[in-house]
């Protein structure tokens, strides 16, 4: 069976450049976000909970409205915990499959939190992507459009990068100063040996 690898790190970090890399290497990446967005699309029994949790507002055109849920719970920390206890289970049983009909040697899995919420525990190895603080928060500014205020809230919602490290198997350091694709290719050869 592949191996499991979880990559995470920080707002604005750079794990999605990470996991682009990774693609064209022909590695199966799993985002974990971008599938529990497509679950407030397209599940109606998510949808149902979400808005039991935090309240119909969170719907606009018969859709949830994805930054007043996450404006809701990025300042509401139980509310983030129950909206992650609904949608966290359904995001693991996808990846799950993934790695059981995968012929690779590893399978990643790109995730927001995954020291935060335990779930770097199911995994046979983590790689933290880390960037200076001022540098994501510039990155998220330009691609969300934002303000460093907006930025800041998320960011203090997350642990430090410093707390990461010490639960981490691997850090890259996506600094705009060192390759990213020479860190990536030492730790696909301890992965992959």
């Amino acid at each position: 069976m592949a191996k499991r690898i979880g990559i995470t790190g920080g707002i604005g970090a750079g794990k999605s450049i990470v996991s682009k890399i990774l693609e064209t290497m022909d590695f199966p990446v799993f985002n974990s976000d971008d599938y529990a967005k497509s679950l407030l699309d397209s599940d109606h029994e998510v949808k149902a909970k979400l808005v039991q949790l935090a309240g119909s507002d969170i719907i606009h055109e018969g859709k949830i409205d994805r930054k007043k849920l996450a404006a809701l719970i990025f300042k509401d920390d139980k509310l983030r915990q129950e909206v992650n206890a609904v949608i966290h289970p359904e995001v693991r049983e996808a990846y799950a499959s993934l790695v059981e009909t995968s012929t690779s040697k590893c399978v990643f899995n790109e995730a927001a939190i995954l020291f935060e919420t335990g779930a770097y525990q199911q995994f046979d190895a983590t790689i933290l992507v880390t960037a200076p603080e001022e540098l994501r928060t510039n990155r998220v500014i330009q691609r969300d459009h934002v303000t460093s205020e907006e930025v800041k809230a998320r960011m203090k919602a997350q642990w430090s990068d410093q707390e990461k490290q010490k639960l981490a198997t691997y850090v890259i350091i996506n600094d705009e100063v060192q390759p990213l694709i020479v860190q990536l290719e030492k730790i696909l050869e301890k992965l992959t040996s």
